[in-house]
């Protein structure tokens, strides 16, 4: 079934529609609470993450709305009032969502989205915000580590015949950009979101027609302006190399015209890059890139670099497109304050894993910046508080919270912005130009580079006011002398 023939809205765990139904008959369903979505640890033991989906939670909240056809199917579960059903017929997200601008870097256990909204709202749009940003979130992610290690090359996504399904494959194309992908070969992704596309042939076309040079011959007449060939599929050194060079010879220097690229998809790809190198410097085709595709990520991209590898550009697909290392970003959904008599107040959920013990009550987010502009930490305080940096501010460490600490001669900024008050966006969205140069700002003038390494990163730190530290010791001192 295509995109345009679905309701997203019905896209939901169960759950959130029979809870929905038990808050409409208990008549709580407008009892105002608040929902954190906030994640525990970062992909590939990383420093950091990138926030990215939020453009498609703007899209299902705004579009959020049931049809005579979903509330059929739902009277045929035979759980729900007619009440209930006739209530949905109506809805739509009457709330308010706070977020961090798409492209922040965040980190682990502070809240990246937050929802106020009425007890069925908050509850109905929790899988759609999960899925969204696990996934996006995953890829940005992902896809800004294999960036790095490219070290300044191209980096494109080859990834979609490898994606989970088509939507993953699209929305994965866009995530990527976001962390730093140049391009995607994912055509409807440069439509949906302008995001450059390039490919080039597969080996299809070398066999199609029985001769190598015959196929570079053709293709390269039908592209002369983009003629890069792909040089694999017999034997690189021996005819794809040499092929590719008759034919910029031969065809595309009398029209004028020079060979852009081959492409290497196969072999030891360090060294068959530097030999082909060679030969083609030799010939002349000293502009002449070289790209090379088959399952890379960051390792295997800082491996062939180190060996030598004269590449220019990366075809990243399967590795990327499903952060095949890590698969799960594990970014969740909790309640932490219910309205009562007009005042929010904190609810905490209490596990034996204590990584698992939330923060409780309306919070703000903010990052501490030193006078140098680094962000040395990120600070939660309750969202009733004044912070004053212009005189030291003592602050809590929750790892080690018997240590008396300031932050001095720090500045802030508050992380979340309103994206929906009342149900109405009040959110200028970014081009996803703005959003990718957002991430690249922040990466290059903010985070410090020991973050931002593959191996043993620099733990950022993730503050409390000693307000919040103190209301969340009383709430779990209270819960265990229940």
């Amino acid at each position: 079934m295509q995109h345009n023939e679905r309701n997203l809205s019905m896209v939901m765990d169960f759950y959130e529609m029979t809870m929905s139904n038990g808050y409409f008959a208990d008549q709580s369903y407008n009892a105002k609470v608040a929902f954190d979505v906030f994640y525990r640890k970062n992909p590939d033991k990383a420093g950091f993450s990138i926030f990215a989906g939020l453009a498609q939670i703007i899209e299902y909240i705004t579009n959020l709305h049931f049809e005579d056809a979903d509330i059929d199917y739902l009277r045929t579960q035979n759980l729900f009032s007619e009440d209930f059903l006739s209530y949905l017929k109506d809805f739509h997200f009457r709330g308010d969502i706070y977020a961090f601008p798409e492209g922040t870097v965040m980190y682990p256990n502070e809240p990246v989205l937050t929802v106020i909204a009425p007890l069925i709202d908050a509850q109905l749009i929790e899988t759609a915000i999960l899925l969204e940003i696990n996934h996006q979130s995953l890829i940005a992610t992902k896809t800004r580590r294999i960036v790095k290690a490219a070290k300044g090359r191209i980096v494109s996504d080859f990834g979609a015949r490898r994606a989970h399904n088509m939507d993953a494959a699209v929305y994965g194309a866009r995530a990527a950009y976001i962390g730093g992908a140049s391009a995607t070969a994912t055509v409807l992704a440069g439509q949906m979101f302008q995001i450059p596309i390039n490919g080039t042939m597969a080996h299809s076309w070398v066999m199609y027609f029985g001769n190598e040079y015959t196929a570079f011959q053709k293709y390269a007449q039908t592209y002369p302006d983009a003629a890069v060939l792909l040089v694999d599929t017999y034997d690189v050194l021996e005819s794809g190399v040499p092929n590719a060079i008759r034919t910029a010879k031969e065809v595309l220097e009398p029209m004028g015209k020079r060979l852009k690229g081959i492409r290497l998809d196969s072999g030891d790809l360090a060294y068959l890059s530097k030999r082909a190198r060679k030969m083609l410097d030799e010939a002349g085709l000293n502009d002449c890139k070289i790209i090379v595709s088959n399952s890379l990520d960051e390792y295997t991209i800082t491996s062939i670099l180190d060996q030598g590898g004269c590449i220019d550009s990366f075809g990243v697909g399967e590795r990327l497109i499903t952060s095949k290392s890590e698969p799960v970003f594990g970014a969740v959904y909790k309640i932490v304050a219910v309205e009562e008599d007009g005042i929010f107040q904190p609810r905490i959920k209490i596990s034996e894993n204590t990584e698992k013990i939330t923060n409780p009550g309306l919070k703000k987010v903010y990052r501490v910046y030193d006078q140098e502009g680094n962000a040395i930490a990120d600070l939660l305080a309750k969202s009733g508080q004044t912070l004053d940096f212009s005189k030291p501010l003592r602050y809590v460490d929750p790892a080690k919270p018997w240590k008396n600490r300031f932050f001095e001669g720090c500045t802030a900024k508050e992380l979340q912005i309103p994206i929906f008050l009342d149900g109405r966006l009040v959110y200028e969205q970014p081009s996803i130009d703005e959003i990718a140069a957002y991430v690249r700002q922040q990466l290059e003038e903010e985070i410090w580079e020991e973050e931002q390494r593959f191996e043993n990163p620099h733990n950022h730190y993730m503050d409390m006011t000693p307000e919040l530290y103190e209301e969340k010791m009383n709430l779990l001192y209270e819960a265990r002398n229940e």
